[in-house]
């Protein structure tokens, strides 16, 4: 794309041959500079590497998705307060709803990314817990030393909450399906089912001694092609909602329950896929992965149930375009990771293959 062409000094092009060796200039290679911080030779002919448009669009981004901390704890409000209105005001114009609700995702991406403002004060909270009483009797006994000093016992423990708490949204799903006959309620049970049966795993694995990374690959794939081919049924869902513009309601207050469980369970997924991959574990990352694509799915369910609860008679159209676009942002998402396991696992298996390595004690 020639927009982005900036001249060589000294010289026009008649003096390079018309064929360039290197990686051209195209779409892909200048999104993929964009969004990943390695240095990939992006050169065309007569042009020069387009560090400072780059530099300049990752600035602009930066900008949007990480504003200073005054900005995003204003923003943060301001949208989640704008979504809030919407029901409580019985707001019916749809224009300021489609508005408030997208304001709404945008404030939920600025949250996530503001989360590091807070390093500070959650570092001196953890460093004052840390050295409390109580964490320093838990350090001297042989289970709480263990926790603290061995990863993979940290990483089944980790697992094992994870299964348990997977385990009781499955129950309450349950639950609400068969009392209020909610196919939805039931479809959704059955899909962390699945998401549960996949942690079941992990955790039976993690509880070996040996850890081979090969095999750690293997599963970190298998997951990831479950997820995708799990995706066909819960894309198949959403279609057949908004096909026939149907919801589902939330009995009493258990809807700001579930909206308190599905910004926290998103939040608190995204930040430990981010530090999962420090650890360089398939497993811990595999298991990272389907709390995400968990914590997705429940925001899913939470605004096709808002939007049924607090909806209007002639909000029918805004429902349906709200649940598809949300539907298809969830799904596109799994799809994305979903691939990207697969990818990463089969690049890594190959490497290890390659190198003869991958047990690990």
């Amino acid at each position: 794309s020639p927009r982005f062409a900036l001249p060589l000094p000294g010289g026009g092009g008649a003096s390079h041959t018309p064929h360039n060796p290197q990686i051209p200039l195209n779409p892909y290679t200048f999104f993929k500079k964009v969004v990943d911080f390695t240095p990939i030779p992006c050169y065309n002919n007569n042009t020069l590497p387009i560090e400072r448009e780059v530099s300049r669009i990752k600035n602009i981004i930066k900008t949007i998705f990480n504003p200073p901390p005054l900005w995003t704890l204003f923003l943060a409000l301001l949208g989640f307060g704008s979504v809030l209105a919407v029901p409580v005001l019985r707001i019916e114009n749809p224009v300021y709803s489609y508005v408030a609700y997208t304001f709404s995702a945008y404030a939920l991406v600025i949250t996530v990314t503001g989360l590091k403002y807070l390093k500070p004060f959650l570092r001196s909270v953890r460093n004052r817990i840390s050295e409390s009483s109580f964490v320093r009797w838990l350090r001297s006994t042989p289970l709480g030393k263990r926790y603290f000093s061995d990863l993979h016992f940290r990483m089944r423990v980790s697992l094992n909450i994870g299964l348990t708490v997977n385990i009781c949204y499955i129950i309450i799903k349950l639950y609400t399906g068969i009392r209020y006959r909610s196919a939805w309620f039931l479809a959704l049970a059955v899909y962390y089912i699945l998401l549960a049966a996949m942690r079941l795993v992990l955790v039976r694995y993690s509880g070996g001694e040996r850890h081979d990374l090969k095999k750690e690959f293997r599963l970190y794939r298998v997951c990831g092609i479950m997820l995708l081919l799990m995706n066909q049924a819960l894309a198949g869902i959403v279609t057949f909602i908004v096909y026939q513009n149907r919801g589902f309601r939330y009995p009493g207050y258990l809807i700001y329950a579930m909206a308190f469980y599905s910004f926290y369970a998103v939040i608190t997924a995204v930040v430990n896929t981010v530090k999962a991959r420090k650890h360089q574990s398939p497993v811990l990352s595999a298991a990272k992965a389907v709390s995400l694509v968990a914590a997705l799915v429940s925001l899913l369910s939470l605004t096709t149930a808002m939007l049924v609860q607090f909806g209007t008679d002639d909000s029918s159209q805004f429902n349906r375009s709200m649940t598809a676009s949300v539907g298809g942002g969830v799904c596109t998402a799994v799809i994305i990771i979903a691939i990207y396991m697969i990818l990463r696992a089969t690049k890594n298996i190959k490497s290890l293959s390659a190198s003869g390595s991958g047990s690990d004690v």
